[in-house]
């Protein structure tokens, strides 16, 4: 059955500290992990009911996602939710989803889809399983409640969009309703309970995204990986060198297959070693004419792609190079932005550093530069 869907998400989540829809929950934003979701079971169009000016929010949330249209929500759920259904142009079931539920399961959606075939509506519920007790003023227990028959409430809730409008328009009472499933039972129709999901809870306070944290499922979660890398080139008589993407004049230059930039060589290795594919001699061996005088940029772009490929995100780099000369501190803005710029990062998230081993050794005689990376990539568990 196909089907449209809104995510309300215009609300301020004040007693989750604020905007919590935006708040990450696995490294994604909280609204990100319903819209994909829905999306991926077929809803079309997602509408997106958004505070005043978040549309840029959502634009970058939802980075990579197609099929989703935005609309301003009103002062109330319900008239987000009727501006939702205003943006809707036809009478196919539609679910309405709160966006700090992010563990929604396709079952769920199928479910909800086929419960409309002899209802006027649907939500997933669970039976209520604690004792259940009343309070008094002295936070002292009373009366028991007898739990049996009663439900917790969960969203998404599915209806055509016609009978919850008609439902909006006849609402008798003067408090604004707390979900849709009231309003459509008040309008005298049927709204049918589909098995919910103990993970689809609704993220309300602090402590809720912490518990998400631990719910997220396996196949979702990340991981942080390190790796190292190390590159060492002789010195010749020359006109410059090329380090970490800049050309740097000098009176001599590295003397390599290719290009002989140290720099740019330890921070592929390092990547390739936190992805674990082998070394740089691995996907360029100096024995192929290919990467004879090649720019040292392909390296590093290619073990960028790599990264990407396998679902992760470069973190942060740092690196090191190790020489008495030329000079490295005048030219680190410009390595640190060619660097930045080949593997989409902010700048704050790239190091260069010099350093020399006070006369000893290769690089203390001139004979020779070193340099040594390590970065942090987030991946797939």
């Amino acid at each position: 059955m196909t089907f449209s869907a809104i995510i309300v998400a215009a609300g301020s989540g004040s007693r989750a500290g604020g905007n919590k829809q935006w708040r990450t929950v696995g490294d994604k934003p909280l609204i990100r992990w319903s819209a994909q979701s829905l999306l991926a079971a077929g809803a079309n169009p997602l509408v997106l009911v958004l505070a005043e000016g978040a549309e840029q929010r959502a634009r970058d949330a939802l980075a990579g996602l197609d099929g989703w249209i935005s609309v301003t929500g009103g002062a109330t759920r319900a008239d987000s939710v009727k501006a939702g259904l205003a943006a809707l142009s036809d009478d196919r079931p539609v679910l309405i989803h709160d966006a700090a539920r992010p563990f929604l399961k396709t079952h769920t959606i199928h479910a909800l889809l086929d419960a409309l075939a002899d209802a006027e509506g649907a939500l997933p519920a669970l039976p209520v399983a604690d004792s259940l007790r009343r309070g008094d003023a002295d936070n002292l227990i009373g009366e028991v409640v007898d739990r049996e028959g009663l439900y917790r409430a969960q969203t998404p809730q599915a209806f055509r969009p016609s009978t919850i409008l008609a439902a909006y328009a006849a609402w008798p009472h003067a408090d604004a309703p707390t979900d849709e499933a009231s309003v459509v039972q008040a309008h005298g129709g049927r709204v049918r309970l589909v098995a919910g999901e103990a993970d689809l809870f609704k993220l309300t306070y602090p402590e809720d995204f912490a518990m998400a944290e631990r719910l997220i499922p396996t196949s979702e979660r990340r991981v942080t990986r390190v790796g190292m890398g190390y590159d060492v080139h002789r010195w010749v008589e020359g006109d410059g060198t090329w380090l970490c993407g800049v050309k740097v004049p000098h009176t001599h230059t590295l003397l390599g297959h290719s290009d002989a930039d140290a720099g740019l060589h330890a921070l592929t290795d390092a990547i390739l070693g936190a992805i674990a594919e082998g070394d740089i001699g691995d996907h360029f061996p100096p024995s192929d004419d290919r990467w004879k005088g090649a720019s040292s940029d392909v390296f590093l772009a290619h073990a960028h792609e790599l990264v990407k490929a396998k679902g992760g995100q470069i973190i942060n780099v740092d690196l090191t190079l190790i020489c008495e000369q030329p000079k490295v501190k005048p030219h680190r803005a410009a390595m640190r932005q060619r660097i930045a710029d080949i593997l989409e990062l902010d700048l704050g998230a790239v190091s260069v550093k010099a350093t020399t081993t006070e006369g000893l050794g290769f690089t203390g005689r001139n004979e020779g530069l070193a340099a040594q990376a390590v970065c942090s990539i987030e991946m797939p568990a």
